[in-house]
């Protein structure tokens, strides 16, 4: 079972335009047939346990602070995850949600390399408003830089 690693990014990008954080990550695959919203699917249903209770944790704490904690998908095709799409095309799609603290995009991408080989790339951008928003995202990166590659890796194979 490949690694997720971590690949580059450049701002300003396409799905958050106005973006002042980005980073990614990518794993490989020898599904060809792999679309980007059964990417998604797959990766956002293949949270370890662990996240599981941390993003509950992280609810409980930021619920009073007005952050918003996501939505549950209750078989709603524009949700994925606990995330509405936001865009959809045939390489990619976009999840996301909008505050007043900051606005969150998740890119799942999908490039097919070689005859075997597909690409899988999560790209994270946000735009951070405020100090409470900095603040935020100061204190989730170093679960952010753990939980995208776990999840990531939970999914394999995609």
């Amino acid at each position: 079972m490949p690694n997720a690693v971590t690949v580059p990014v450049s701002l300003p990008h396409a799905s958050l335009p106005n973006a002042d954080w980005a980073d990614a990550f990518a794993i490989t695959t020898s599904n060809r047939d792999i679309t980007p919203e059964n990417a998604a699917r797959k990766i956002m249903m293949s949270r370890p346990n662990w996240v599981v209770h941390l993003m509950r944790f992280r609810d409980l704490v930021v619920s009073p602070f007005g952050l918003k904690s996501g939505v549950n998908d209750g078989g709603n095709p524009n949700i994925i995850g606990i995330f509405p799409v936001v865009s959809r095309t045939d390489t990619s799609i976009t999840l996301g949600l909008d505050d007043r603290h900051l606005d969150f995009r998740l890119v799942i991408e999908v490039e097919h390399i070689t005859n075997d080989r597909t690409l899988i790339r999560t790209i994270t951008l946000t735009k951070c408003y405020n100090l409470f928003g900095r603040a935020y995202l100061a204190t989730i990166m170093p679960f952010h830089k753990v939980i995208v590659p776990a999840m990531l890796k939970a999914a394999y194979p995609l």
